[in-house]
């Protein structure tokens, strides 16, 4: 990985496109800094601090009550509901279908409705400040709450602006590196929390040095764990019959089908963390956080901040809700991207057909039965890597943002950037080896 980014910098359109993305990172983070417009910042911090999730794919810019506090959730947010209406709208389908051009209007529709998201989620948010106070003289100004929601929407088109000038003219996904600058932002703030509360106030050296070692390891693990579940895959062969064209007997080779272990990315965690956390942030902005009823008891028990709490064990249940809609989103995301059937019978098309499996139907029962395994360990394996911090940080009081939900995103997009270096290389030497 070294010598490829090594290599990158002595290429001087790779190292252009290169030092465009450092400047726009740069950008992100003076917007993570600059303050919301009439916002008291002190109550809002105390109100939002502990709420990992969003602090984290906010880069701290919500805790800090900035412009960029919406960060680019709305953008994958809608992202994500065009692909399901993809799917549910068939005129949507012929567009993604339509090549180029199509893809073009479907991206053009999914920035509106980023838009209207940022416009909804900023209202929502600017009405809960209001409420709890937190807009100096809305009262006698009611103009500083649309202020307020202005500045919120256009931090967030902003930040979907920059994603895509980064497709455009940088390196990497735009939207994943957003997202992963804001997870990266976080981390020296976290280990900082962890130096102070579990190291420099241990009873004695050795046992601070202990705690160095236990925290040094468990990091380790987690990212090993994450670079497996990101790198582990199950191939399945393809045989492709072979066939006459022309004078010429062409195919016959052997492929296969790479079925990614951890098919839906990061995207189960998102989700089932967004359900479990939107309650209790609703009732905080307005104003009915605190209370001893049921309704305050299960918006305990759906904080993952209350779980493997020794004092109060019962909260700990809403883990099982939550590895429910891990379990739940991985097979229906997946289900969304791998259709069986499609592919089987795009197989039978070009000629192609696994091994001791007869093409059709016996085909996608294969298929369907490999992919339900492999989605499984998938789930399984995300479900580890996002309770081991959950854990540590309920057991032995940690309260960082980062753990394996924020490596899974970091890590892949590392590796897709690297990918695409070493892509761009590529291209260049062949191009320089046609033009000899």
């Amino acid at each position: 990985m070294l010598k490829t980014i090594k290599s990158a910098f002595k290429v001087r359109e790779i190292r252009k496109r290169i030092f465009y993305v450092f400047i726009m990172l740069i950008i992100i983070r003076i917007g993570s800094i600059i303050p919301i417009p009439g916002v008291e910042r002190d109550f809002f911090r105390s109100i939002l601090e502990g709420n990992d999730l969003l602090n984290m794919f906010s880069g701290g810019a919500l805790e800090q009550s900035a412009i960029f506090a919406l960060s680019i959730n709305p953008y994958i947010t809608s992202s994500i509901i065009m692909q399901l209406l993809t799917i549910a709208i068939p005129k949507l389908e012929e567009l993604q279908k339509d090549g180029e051009e199509g893809r073009k209007k479907i991206a053009s529709i999914t920035r509106y409705v980023t838009i209207g998201l940022a416009l909804f989620e900023s209202t929502a948010m600017a009405i809960g400040f209001g409420n709890r106070g937190w807009i100096t003289g809305l009262k006698d100004n009611p103009l500083k709450g649309v202020i307020v929601v202005a500045s919120l929407t256009a931090g967030s088109a902003f930040l979907m602006w920059v994603g895509e000038r980064i497709n455009e003219k940088g390196i990497g996904n735009g939207i994943s590196v957003v997202l992963a600058i804001n997870i990266i932002a976080r981390i020296p703030n976290d280990l900082g929390t962890l130096y102070e509360n579990h190291i420099k106030t241990a009873p004695s050296i050795a046992r601070g040095a202990l705690a160095g070692i236990i925290i040094l390891a468990i990091i380790v693990l987690v990212v090993m764990l994450v670079l497996v579940l990101n790198g582990a895959s199950r191939k399945i062969p393809v045989q492709y019959s072979k066939k006459m064209q022309g004078r010429k007997m062409v195919g016959g080779q052997l492929s296969h089908i790479p079925l990614k272990v951890n098919t839906a990315g990061v995207i189960p965690i998102i989700f089932a963390s967004s359900i479990m956390s939107f309650p209790g942030i609703i009732a905080q902005f307005m104003g009915k956080d605190q209370g001893t009823g049921i309704g305050s008891q299960i918006m305990m028990a759906m904080n993952s901040n209350s779980w493997f709490n020794r004092g109060q064990p019962i909260y700990t249940l809403g883990l099982l809700f939550y590895i429910f809609l891990v379990v739940f989103f991985a097979y229906f995301y997946t289900s969304i991207t791998f259709n069986p059937l499609e592919v089987a019978d795009n197989m039978k098309k070009q000629g192609g057909f696994v091994p001791g499996i007869r093409p059709g139907k016996p085909t996608v029962e294969f298929l369907t039965r490999i992919l339900n395994y492999v989605i499984f360990i998938g789930a399984i394996g995300l479900v580890i890597v996002a309770v081991i911090p959950f854990f540590f940080n309920g057991m032995f009081n940690a309260n960082v943002s980062f753990g394996g939900t924020s490596l899974i995103i970091v890590s892949g997009v590392v590796l897709e950037t690297i990918q695409q270096m070493e892509s761009m290389m590529l291209v260049r030497n062949y191009k320089g080896f046609l033009n000899d």
